[in-house]
């Protein structure tokens, strides 16, 4: 059930682009023809944070979009995090307590990789809605470095955040947002992270963040 929901999603969403499109022969004016943003916390984690501890996810991640017009956005997701412990740990699970118990840590890490695509529509003035679909192979680790499988997973995320440029041209922006995240089909991992991802949601809602980006 879980999956349709998101296929469907997905489809509405192209479908509402495809009908959002300029007539034909008809040309939108756009400041900017593309935008490149990441996460606040990949600068954040790579001066403040130190990259091997235990609770670091070494995030990396990269967006490249493309204005279409002054309302429909297609881009690019370029994406490399690590866990610790399962993604589906919420708000009011006690996540932050599960990471001072360290309760709930998976008997090693798993390394998340994938090139996803995304799609961010202009409702009203700055406010916007986004959704992205992002495949990811994942690399199971133990403590000590070692590689103990593989696997696949479809994660998907949907975003309703406020874009706000500045500068003389208003080429630097940030972007606030709130997150809910779904992930689906990753069903072989080793014994010690199945227990754990078995026992937690695949989803995870209401997740604040901030992007920071260029116009150009």
């Amino acid at each position: 059930m879980k999956n349709l929901l998101t296929i469907v999603l997905f489809f509405c969403t192209l479908g509402t682009f495809a009908q959002t499109n300029s007539p034909e022969g008809k040309k939108t004016e756009v400041a900017h023809k593309y935008r490149v943003s990441i996460p606040y916390f990949v600068p954040e984690g790579l001066i403040e944070n130190s990259w091997d501890e235990r609770t670091s996810t070494q995030h990396l991640e990269l967006h490249i979009k493309r204005n279409l017009d002054n309302k429909n956005i297609l881009g690019v997701k370029l994406t490399r995090w690590r866990l610790f412990q399962p993604m589906g740990i919420t708000w009011w699970d006690g996540i932050l307590d599960k990471l001072e118990s360290e309760s709930e840590f998976y008997p090693g890490y798993v390394r998340e990789i994938g090139i996803g695509v995304t799609y961010q529509r202009m409702l009203w003035k700055g406010l916007f809605g986004a959704v992205e679909v992002l495949p990811q192979f994942q690399t199971y680790f133990d403590l000590d470095d070692n590689k103990i499988g593989n696997d696949f997973k479809l994660y998907t995320s949907y975003h309703l955040g406020y874009h706000i440029g500045f500068g003389k041209k208003k080429r630097f922006f940030i972007e606030p947002q709130v997150n809910c995240m779904l992930w689906m089909l990753d069903n072989n991992a080793p014994d010690g992270f199945k227990e754990l991802d078995d026992k937690w949601r695949n989803y995870f809602l209401f997740e604040p963040q901030i992007y920071l980006g260029w116009s150009f």
